[in-house]
Parts: C-alpha cells; structure tokens; sequence
C-alpha cells in the first residue's frame, strides 16, 4: 500500500483509549500484544482485561518494543505488537536499530504520542521541545515500514496492513492528554503465567 508522506504536524490528534480498542478489536489469531508503562497497558487492560496474550508492564519503563522483538523472534508465525509511550521510546532509542538489524516479520510497533511524561506530571519530553520525528528515526535506523497515521481511518488501514504483510512496521500517532481510566491491577505473577500459557498455543 504506498501512501503520500504524512509528517507529524500534519496528523489529526487522536484518543489512545479508542485507538487501542481498535486494535484490539482486529486480532483474530492469539496475536501477542505488549502494553507499556502507564497508559499504555491500562488502557490495553480496559479493552479486554481477560485476553491472556495482552502482558502488561508494570515499572519498566521503556522495555516494550524490546520485549516484544523477543517474543517476535521466539514465535516467528505469532503477529507481535508493542504499544510504547513516546517518552518510553526515548529511553530505549536503540532498540530500533536492533529491531531493524533482526527484521523480525511479524513484529509491529504502535507510537503513542503526546509529547509528555503523562504519568508523572505531564512534563513536556525533550523530543516535544526539538520536534523529534519518530517515522523518520525508525526510517534512519532501517525500518522501512513505518508511518504517522493522518487520521483515524489511516490508522485503521495501517494496522491492517501491518497484521497481513511482512515487517517489521511501526504506526505512530499523535494522541491526546486523556488518562487511562482503569489501571491494570498489579499483578505481575498471574499476568506472566497467563501470557506464557498463551504463547505455548498454537496461533489461531
């Protein structure tokens, strides 16, 4: 699918809450899905709290997109998502390289982005105050496959794609300041026994 080149300030700002359960809402096939810190991950818990495929973060701050990559390399035939925080992302920057050095196929990484540590504060993050692309860092550091949703359509069309052909892919999308409105319980014992069980089925 070719799309024309949608820069940040140019892309609708969106709900991450709806976004998620968009996602959500299109797996199909035992997909595993890893919530980042905060907001991330609760709102994934508030679109299906009894999915055993979602694993949730709980106080690592920027490991989804790296967990992820490992789950996607342990179970190549498993479509693998990472939903990451852009300040979470800034962290762990090199993991992009590293996701792209792999090429894990099946591997799809969502950037949320408001330009905030949401859960701390609400501080502005430094890529806020330089204008960081993060489609054109994934780009740099080799991964082809990635695209600032315009809207919520295209974004729709994006993780659609990015279920049925070959990555890696990363979607980013700019999302507003709303807080998730549940908070995962904290649980971590039971959620990494659940999540384990659940990838030693067979994809659906």
């Amino acid at each position: 699918m070719t799309r024309p080149e949608t820069l940040r300030s140019n892309t609708q700002v969106m709900n991450r809450a709806a976004l998620t359960k968009r996602i959500v809402g299109k797996l199909h096939r035992r997909e595993a899905v890893v919530g980042g810190i905060g907001n991330s991950n609760w709102d994934l818990w508030a679109a299906d709290p009894a999915r055993p495929e979602n694993f949730y973060m709980l106080g690592s701050m920027g490991l989804a997109a790296p967990i992820a990559l490992g789950v996607a390399l342990a179970q190549p035939d498993r479509r693998v998502l990472a939903l990451e925080g852009d300040g979470s992302l800034l962290m762990q920057l090199g993991c992009l390289s590293t996701i792209a050095a792999r090429a894990p196929r099946n591997l799809v990484i969502v950037v949320w982005d408001n330009a905030i540590y949401q859960i701390t504060g609400g501080q502005p993050t430094p890529a806020a105050q330089s204008g960081t692309d993060w489609v054109a860092i994934a780009r740099a550091s080799g991964i082809a496959q990635s695209h600032w949703a315009a809207d919520e359509a295209e974004f729709d069309a994006l993780i659609e794609t990015a279920l049925t052909t070959d990555g890696p892919h990363l979607i980013a999308a700019r999302i507003d300041d709303e807080p998730g409105r549940s908070q995962t319980d904290r649980d971590p014992v039971r959620f990494a026994q659940a999540f384990a069980r659940a990838m030693a089925l067979p994809v659906g």
